[in-house]
């Protein structure tokens, strides 16, 4: 089996630039699975359907291939994609869709060296046989902090109570969610990103990395 780095974590813990980092790192393909949900919403936008419909959302991501040119869309970056998405998620049908769609990125990856799955079930769901798994966490307060930083810097007028409170909202109903909820799988070393840097971050997970899988 080719080496498989499953990172989970809220939004804003950092764990889509350390997984990226870490995918850079080593050489393996990387993949953003919140994306994937991201895209299924966009997808019914631009259909002028409506996400909250099951059939309409099963259909986008049914549709959706790596080479889809709206995985690298602008418009999945935003907080509206993100908490639409989240709703999206929730939605059995769609979760065994997109299932599928990284089960088989984890077999061939991009380049076939191995793969950095970053979400939100990867080490519980997608792969729970991960020989490293990582859940990045930190204060609802400091990921606020660095959501609102994040979107002031692209242009957007946000509120830090607004933002925190659309934060805490999500991580209930991802928490919460029957089907796949957010939460740490038992082997998974938690990394608290509250007080360290992008650098400290990458130098910790490494050392992780170096125990559980031998990478160096």
């Amino acid at each position: 089996m080719l080496p498989i780095i499953a990172i989970d974590g809220p939004a804003a813990s950092g764990k889509g630039t350390l997984s990226k980092r870490i995918a850079a790192h080593y050489g393996f393909a990387h993949l953003d699975t919140g994306s994937l949900y991201r895209a299924v919403w966009l997808s019914v936008i631009w259909a002028g359907g409506d996400p909250a419909n099951p059939d309409m959302a099963l259909a986008a991501a049914i549709a959706l291939t790596p080479q889809s040119a709206i995985l690298s869309h602008p418009g999945l970056r935003g907080d509206d994609a993100a908490c639409a998405a989240s709703k999206v998620a929730a939605m059995p049908a769609v979760r065994a869709a997109l299932l599928d769609f990284q089960h088989e990125f984890v077999a061939n990856p991009p380049g076939g060296k191995g793969s950095v799955l970053d979400g939100r079930d990867i080490g519980t769901v997608v792969c729970p046989d991960a020989p490293a798994k990582l859940f990045i966490t930190a204060s609802a307060e400091v990921r606020a902090e660095r959501r609102v930083k994040e979107l002031r810097g692209a242009g957007q007028d946000v509120s830090l109570d607004t933002v925190l409170a659309d934060m805490r909202a999500r991580d209930e109903r991802d928490s919460q969610r029957a089907v796949a909820p957010l939460v740490a799988a038992p082997d998974a070393f938690l990394l608290d990103t509250s007080s360290l840097d992008a650098n400290q971050a990458f130098e910790a997970a490494c050392e992780v990395l170096r125990g559980r899988i031998g990478l160096a």
